[in-house]
């Protein structure tokens, strides 16, 4: 987990609901109101595209496989393969991104996260004289560092009628992709299955109230 883009996945407890998780991830990066608002939460509980490696990976939107794989990348690279966990490209969350702007976002927000992707390719060019997609894991985590304190400063100053900054966007959608997908929920954080584990025969004690029925 790289600490300076996102904090650790343990501030996140067991066994929460997408639209807790939506909650609680917003929460990580500063309480502000995820951009494509209350549709994330229909979107997020559908069917996950699949990675863009694999065989039945197809253009998602205006997203081709290889922006997903460029999405894959800038994921993975916010939220790495740790000891405890694979990282976002293993949770395909590139194209989990390509899906929830497609489908929530507005045309100008579109049109900001797409030119994000230009944005971060040029950047890195500029930086280490290399595009993003051939740069070491080194000169990605130094760009996106940049990156994201670029995009403080921008939405802390920034006026209503502002749009949000594209690494904003892509941080945010990186995480929830993450934190909503099953190796987040069972892997970077610790989750058990309601109703749990079966017991035939649980002791009981006189005067002890019943257990309720799942919600």
């Amino acid at each position: 987990m790289s600490d300076s883009l996102t904090s650790g996945p343990d501030v996140l407890p067991a066994g929460i609901a997408r639209r807790e998780a939506i909650k609680r991830v917003g929460v990580l990066l500063g309480g502000v109101a995820f951009v494509g608002g209350s549709s994330l939460l229909s979107a997020c509980s559908g069917d996950r595209p699949p990675p863009p490696d694999a065989p039945t990976a197809k253009p998602i939107g205006d997203f081709s496989v290889d922006d997903q794989r460029f999405l894959d990348e800038v994921a993975d690279t916010i939220l790495p393969t740790t000891a405890k966990s694979p990282g976002a490209k293993a949770a395909a969350t590139g194209p989990f991104m390509a899906l929830m702007v497609t489908d929530t976002y507005t045309p100008e927000d579109r049109t900001i996260f797409r030119t994000g992707l230009r944005s971060i390719d040029d950047a890195c060019r500029s930086m280490h004289g290399t595009g993003f997609m051939q740069a070491t894991a080194e000169q990605r985590l130094a760009l996106l560092e940049s990156l994201d304190k670029e995009q403080y400063e921008y939405q802390r100053s920034k006026t209503r009628e502002e749009p949000t900054h594209y690494f904003r966007m892509m941080k945010e959608l990186a995480m929830l992709g993450f934190f909503t997908s099953e190796i987040g929920y069972t892997q970077a954080m610790r989750y058990k299955e309601t109703p749990g584990e079966y017991q035939p025969c649980v002791p009981y004690v006189k005067g002890e109230t019943s257990w309720a029925p799942h919600a």
